[in-house]
């Protein structure tokens, strides 16, 4: 009954705001312009009156949606407010006359306004601007949410992400941070004089990493193609090219499941230097993750705080640790975890709370125990280095231990933010072990990479950054959907 009183309210208001439109078109009003430039933002307005850098009656033209409405007769307030922020205008029916006062009364919440007049300050302190001149720019013929300010239903602030940026100032601060983020990795990369590429996103044969791959067709080749599911064997193709320092921020996109840190569609950094390795790229994540703090955030300590504000955990980002995988290992499972039968692993790590599956391999257990019980608990930026060389197939081998690859895993707020290795540049080598993980079928191997390899590629470090997942970090949010404008959800 609840909600249908409510739809029955909504319409009844949605009506309401048609026939205002309908009198203001009868006045010869078309309540839907494009002919109003502001001169400045709200925010400026307001900040630069309240700093004395604009003057008690300097004249100001500015547009925005209407947040507020207050009437008191022959006066009326309403907050205007753009990206910016806010300010409250004043309008009063002998400024205006009855005309224009009588059309001022047909605004309501959510309307987009210009608005044109002088600052002042109210009784209450409130820095303001007197109505002169408006000119409605659009009716809105819904009402906004309920609750203007503090939108919580989850359903809504998600699936209608535009309701969200209304009610919500912090979750337009966070998309804006999220933007500023990405602009100071590219000028952190430039800087460094790496070229900015793009790369297929179509690709006939999906590799780079183990995942599920998105199937299309293209109609006109009359075959099959996969929406890419990692940049990398492109870059390498252009480390061989020679283009020695490279990088680039692109969709990936894998089949697979959604939850608080997965989306199927995300945004991925990858980086390659030529004549690198996997410590000139730890240096790399370090630096830039500093860099990109101190920018736009203005510090190198991350606090994550719950529903009352109260802080939950601090992450230093002046504190940077490196360990190798095997040593955690040890000192979560016992310094026999190694020496040990594959058997007796695999019982441990069932007795632990592992989750193990039947088909997997003793590096497999291994690697369950780590995400489980390890991960999690490297709040503070660790490089997890030295991994067993069956989790990553294009890195090299460590020089004095074959079992394991020259890779790291950079881990911030209990999960992986950065992989990175020395990457592969043996073709012989590389051909072998994509053979092994492929099983023998040589059709899921991406020859025209293998015979780029052949060509010549210098030796290089390489690194992939998940853009989501650190702007959930940079910015204390513990879902992957607080970060995304729009993320993938199950049609209604």
């Amino acid at each position: 009954m609840a909600v249908a009183i409510f739809m029955e309210d909504t319409n009844s208001l949605i009506e309401q705001r048609k026939a205002k439109l309908k009198s203001l078109e009868a006045k010869g009003i078309f309540p839907f312009q494009n002919k109003f430039t502001p001169d400045t933002e709200c925010n400026t307005a307001r900040s630069g009156f309240d700093s004395g850098a604009l003057p008690e009656g300097h004249r100001v033209s500015v547009a925005g949606r209407i947040t507020a409405h207050r009437d008191m007769g022959k006066s009326m307030f309403i907050d205007v407010r753009d990206q910016s922020g806010r300010i409250q205008v004043y309008a009063q029916k002998n400024t205006l006359g009855d005309e224009q006062f009588n059309i001022f009364t047909h605004l309501d919440l959510g309307d987009f306004v210009g608005v044109t007049g002088t600052l002042f300050r109210t009784k209450t302190g409130e820095p303001s601007i007197k109505l002169e001149a408006f000119t409605i720019l659009a009716k809105a013929l819904r009402p906004p949410p309920a609750k203007w300010y503090g939108l919580e239903d989850t359903e809504i602030r998600y699936r209608q992400r535009y309701l969200d940026l209304i009610a919500n100032p912090d979750v337009k601060d966070v998309m804006l941070k999220r933007s500023a983020i990405i602009h100071e990795i590219r000028n952190f990369f430039h800087e460094r004089k790496y070229v900015e590429v793009e790369t297929p996103a179509m690709q006939a044969i999906p590799g780079g990493a183990a995942a599920q791959p998105f199937k299309t067709f293209h109609n006109a080749l009359g075959c099959e193609f996969y929406l890419r599911i990692a940049l990398e064997l492109y870059h390498k193709r252009l480390l061989v090219g020679g283009i020695d320092k490279l990088f680039e921020i692109g969709k990936n996109f894998r089949n697979e499941g959604l939850s608080r840190r997965h989306n199927p569609e995300f945004t991925m950094l990858e980086a390659y230097q030529a004549f690198g390795d996997y410590n000139t790229m730890m240096e790399t994540v370090e630096s830039l993750i500093k860099h990109v703090a101190q920018k736009v955030l203005g510090t190198l300590v991350i606090e994550f705080k719950d529903a009352e504000g109260k802080v939950t955990r601090t992450i230093d980002l002046t504190n940077w640790r490196r360990a190798k995988y095997n040593d955690l290992i040890k000192e979560k499972c016992g310094a026999d975890w190694f020496t040990i039968s594959a058997a007796e692993r695999r019982q441990k790590a069932h007795d632990m709370g592992a989750e193990i599956g039947k088909e997997f391999e003793d590096f497999e257990v291994t690697n369950a125990v780590f995400s489980k019980f390890i991960e999690p608990t490297l709040i503070n930026p660790t490089f997890v280095t030295h991994l067993p060389k069956e989790l990553v197939p294009l890195a090299k081998l460590t020089p004095d231990d074959p079992n394991t690859v020259e890779v790291f895993e950079c881990c911030i707020n209990g999960q992986e933010i950065s992989p990175g290795y020395t990457e592969q540049n043996d073709p012989i080598a590389q051909r072998a072990t994509l053979e092994h993980q492929a099983g023998g079928e040589q059709q899921k191997l991406d020859e025209d990479f293998l015979v780029a390899l052949e060509h010549g590629m210098p030796p290089a470090g390489g690194i992939g950054i998940g853009i989501d997942r650190l702007c959930m970090m940079l910015l204390g949010q513990e879902s992957i959907r607080d970060v995304i404008l729009f993320p993938q959800l199950k049609p209604k």
